[in-house]
């Protein structure tokens, strides 16, 4: 009888529960539809369920993340309401977003009304294991707070170092010589190009380069009382699988904290050893009047040697805080370096006539040897490899997907009504996803040949960029090392122009591999 009683109080507890909850859901529509009315805005398109409770969508877009095409099923999805439509409302379990990608919108999110949005606590906490509370994670004062302790590091004389962005790109072209037939073995160039990035970056960031891409170079760490020494043979590993974990966390939204494991711990864990290694050794040197390190340079001469640690700890002794800011801009800068060479390389494998373009320009203006001295400003003038990488960057989209949540009752501009024209209401708390991947192959902004790789579209009608394509996002929250990666990719591209002709790569059949 107890038994029986019990089980009648706690399924009446349920059913109480389930039933406040669907009153205060009932209420909350219907002051939103009160607020978007006092607003004058119009119902925004709401994709349709597959069923009741959002769960087969869910399932949907968590296998296409995991088979890392997130953001064409969104696309695809789009496409599926019309070639006209681009902003959404879509009910996901129990709760709603909007997914856009609108220029104006973006321009909304990013620019025009950004007081009204910021990152979402989920995407906070789902990356805090790994990033902890920095640039990439924080919002408010701690984020601005974040920002102006980092900025400052990112001035066109400290990211343009060539002698660093040389010495490793001769490693990369070490690793790519074709053979005697003119072309290389088989090979998976990926894990290259992301060694080559993680060894730029470690020496931008800690004056240490971990040498994935030839450990006989690497150099004995620099001493750190009281540390235990970290495996730099990891590093790498470490990062991509911890990425994955990541990334799981993020699709699961508000329900992140159900994606953890001992090997993501693990990972956390080893990567914080190594970075936290070099906070170390720069925080037991003192304070802000240590001498900094000079090294000698092509012609000769000195110069201090920026490192970017170094830099950060005349402003700020907080080792986590350290630790939290550089390793923000460890994980992004190899991230966005490695992915976006791998897609120059898919695409100029693919496309021989932009190759043999691209690499007669580089060799008229930088002359025929490896050997010629080039400075960061003609670089940069490079027209046709600056186009190159803009139409890489428009076709992959590195970055495919942003993301805001409204700090309060807000509005975008476009959405509302039958033309998806209208303003849509925002309410506090609504995640907004802005599908910069979708955006960068709408037809009715690129042309009909939105799908063609064809970097001459930037000569044409593409010299003045709007909110279409924002690479590293705009706004206060645009992406700082910009110039940084530009430089980067620009750097390695431009060594490999000197390997003899053709371009010594064919994609593999099953192009995951280039030969």
């Amino acid at each position: 009888m107890m038994r029986f009683l019990s089980f009648s109080s706690l399924f009446l507890a349920l059913a109480a529960f389930i039933f406040y909850k669907i009153a205060l859901s009932k209420l909350e529509q219907r002051r939103q539809k009160a607020e978007a009315g006092r607003r004058n805005c119009a119902p925004c398109l709401m994709m349709p369920k597959k069923d009741l409770l959002g769960i087969t969508r869910f399932r949907e877009s968590l296998r296409a993340t995991r088979a890392e095409r997130g953001p064409t099923y969104v696309m695809e999805e789009m496409n599926a309401m019309g070639k006209n439509v681009h902003t959404v409302q879509v009910r996901v379990l129990d709760y709603d977003l909007n997914v856009t990608r609108d220029p104006e919108n973006a321009r909304a999110c990013f620019s025009a009304q950004a007081a009204d949005f910021d990152i979402g606590v989920h995407r906070t906490e789902s990356w805090k294991p790994l990033l902890g509370v920095g640039i990439f994670t924080s919002q408010g004062e701690q984020w601005r707070h974040s920002r102006d302790l980092v900025r400052p590091q990112f001035s066109k004389e400290q990211v343009s170092d060539l002698d660093l962005a040389e010495r490793h790109t001769r490693d990369l072209i070490v690793k790519i010589q074709p053979g005697e037939d003119g072309w290389t073995e088989t090979m998976q160039l990926q894990p290259i190009l992301y060694n080559f990035a993680l060894d730029t970056v470690t020496e931008f960031l800690y004056g240490y380069s971990v040498h994935a891409q030839n450990p006989a170079r690497r150099a004995k760490l620099p001493p750190a009382k009281g540390m235990e020494e970290p495996n730099p043979d990891e590093l790498g590993a470490n990062f991509d699988n911890g990425k994955r974990w990541i990334e799981e966390r993020g699709a699961f939204y508000k329900w992140y904290w159900l994606i953890t494991s001992k090997d993501f711990s693990n990972r956390c864990k080893e990567i914080h050893k190594w970075v936290d290694w070099f906070v170390q050794t720069r925080l037991q040197r003192g304070g802000s009047d240590v001498k900094d390190p000079e090294i000698q340079i092509r012609d000769g001469s000195k110069r201090k040697k920026f490192v970017l640690i170094h830099e950060l700890a005349k402003a700020t002794q907080n080792p986590l805080e350290l630790r939290n800011e550089s390793l923000s801009l460890l994980f992004a800068g190899r991230d966005t370096v490695g992915a976006l060479l791998g897609w120059c390389f898919y695409h100029l494998a693919r496309h021989p006539r932009v190759y043999h373009k691209l690499r007669n320009i580089v060799l008229e203006q930088f002359g025929d040897s490896p050997d010629s001295p080039i400075t960061f400003a003609q670089l940069k003038s490079c027209q046709y490899m600056a186009h190159v990488i803009n139409e890489v960057f428009r076709i992959a989209a590195v970055i495919p997907l942003n993301e805001r949540v409204a700090v309060r009752d807000t509005t975008l501009p476009r959405g509302g009504g039958p033309e998806g024209t209208e303003p849509i209401f925002i309410p506090k708390g609504r995640q907004v996803l802005i599908a910069t991947y979708a955006m960068q192959h709408r037809a009715d902004i690129w042309g009909e040949d939105v799908e063609d790789f064809r970097p001459e579209r930037w000569e044409e009608d593409r010299k003045k960029v709007g909110w279409e394509f924002i690479p590293f996002g705009k706004g206060p929250r645009a992406c700082l090392g910009r110039e940084y990666s530009l430089f980067s990719i620009s750097a390695a591209y431009l060594g490999s122009a000197y390997l003899p002709p053709p371009f010594p790569f064919h994609l593999h059949a099953s192009m995951g591999v280039i030969r």
